[in-house]
Order: structure tokens, then C-alpha cells, then sequence
């Protein structure tokens, strides 16, 4: 399990695991429980590069981040640790 400590939102961390490039078991620590249940239902048994595609950049309110950009930071920190 890969933990990401997330910056400027709501959820304080995120675990994940990656198989086969697949996003598994995703979820967050604190945060807006339902909202969060959902985006880690929607990319289970994801390609992590379409992941990160599809979330990367989302923006919550007035910040310049959110939970769904987080976890795209988080997966881009974690292909970056595990580069071959």
C-alpha cells in the first residue's frame, strides 16, 4: 500500500496500490466521506496514466487543487518512485 500525504485540501492522505498499472483499492483520510468513496469507485481497476489524464488539474472552489488532483499528484509521485 503507497501512502501520498496531500497538500491544500480537505483529505489529509491517500492510500492506494497499483497492479499491472491498475489503481486499486484507493481511499482517503478525512475529507467529504461520500465524495471521496465515489472517486475511489470510479477509478478502481484503472490505467494509472488515465487516471492521472483525467484528474490532473481539477480544482476545488477558490484552490488551485482538490482531492481528485491529489490523487493524480499522489499516482505521478508514486510512477516517479517505481521508475524502472
Amino acid at each position: 500500500m503507497y501512502q501520498y500525504t496531500t497538500q491544500g485540501v480537505c483529505s489529509k492522505a491517500i492510500h492506494f496500490d497499483v497492479e499491472n498499472n491498475k489503481v486499486k483499492n484507493v481511499s482517503y483520510v478525512a475529507g467529504c466521506n461520500g465524495n471521496l468513496k465515489g472517486i475511489s469507485s470510479l477509478v478502481e481497476g484503472m490505467d494509472i496514466d488515465e487516471v492521472i489524464a483525467r484528474l490532473e488539474g481539477t480544482t476545488c472552489g477558490a484552490k488551485k487543487t482538490s482531492c481528485p488532483d491529489q490523487l493524480a499528484q499522489a499516482l505521478k509521485a508514486y510512477k516517479a518512485a517505481n521508475a524502472k
